[in-house]
């Protein structure tokens, strides 16, 4: 059953190639990384999460947040799924409770996001206590027409992922479902990025691969354990 309902709007999809061994190095003990032609990826996505609340709830709340993240599979053959290094959010209390009863790696952080015609700006500047510090300054827009990821295409990997796992106190998991994302691809203007650097990655070399979609609606069910 799913438990919340919200959009993610103005989402950011920014990746690099890196060498498979980079990731796997750091994965826990039952994941294993996914590879598209060979390489791996590390994913800076934002996107601001409105109107989260629970089915049926009238009224939610609405913040942006940001993530470091990755693609893996698990050992015993389970499909394609997101494996989240960090996520920075805008919802003091959402972080406390992530934090506070699961040990998620989530950080309190002042984010800003703006829009100025079709380009938006995210700000975010991570201020939790015990985190590495970590900044993220960036402008993107889309570029070109709209289209929808095709199966066995690296957009469809890299943003058509309905499962999502984390590391706290254990391996968790959780489930959500959308429509496929509406696509373009996108420019990316950064001015500050110590996000690799906070999660002890050396920044990767050359331009990421970006995407911009204006949203989808989403479902997600509770946090699991594995």
């Amino acid at each position: 059953m799913d438990l919340l309902q919200m959009r993610w709007r103005d989402a950011l999809f920014a990746h690099w190639p890196v060498d498979p061994e980079v990731v796997s190095a750091r994965l826990p003990d039952g994941l294993e990384v996914a590879t598209f032609d060979g390489d791996a990826w590390l994913g800076v996505v934002g996107f601001v999460m409105e109107d989260i609340r629970p089915r049926g709830v009238p009224l939610g709340l609405s913040f942006p947040e940001l993530n470091l993240r990755t693609y893996v599979t698990r050992s015993d053959g389970d499909g394609h799924s997101v494996y989240f290094f960090s996520l920075d959010a805008d919802d003091r209390l959402g972080v406390f409770v992530a934090r506070s009863l699961f040990q998620l790696p989530y950080f309190s952080a002042e984010m800003r996001v703006r829009r100025d015609g079709d380009a938006v700006t995210l700000r975010s500047r991570r201020t939790h206590d015990d985190a590495r510090t970590a900044h993220f300054e960036a402008t993107y827009r889309p570029t070109g027409e709209r289209f929808t990821p095709e199966a066995g295409t690296l957009e469809h990997f890299l943003t058509e992922n309905y499962r999502f796992y984390t590391e706290g106190q254990r391996l968790y998991y959780g489930d959500i479902a959308h429509p496929p994302w509406p696509l373009t691809e996108g420019t990316l203007d950064v001015r500050t990025n110590t996000l690799f650097e906070a999660d002890g990655f050396e920044r990767p070399d050359g331009d990421p691969l970006v995407h911009y979609s204006p949203g989808i609606d989403v479902t997600a069910d509770r946090i699991r354990t594995v």
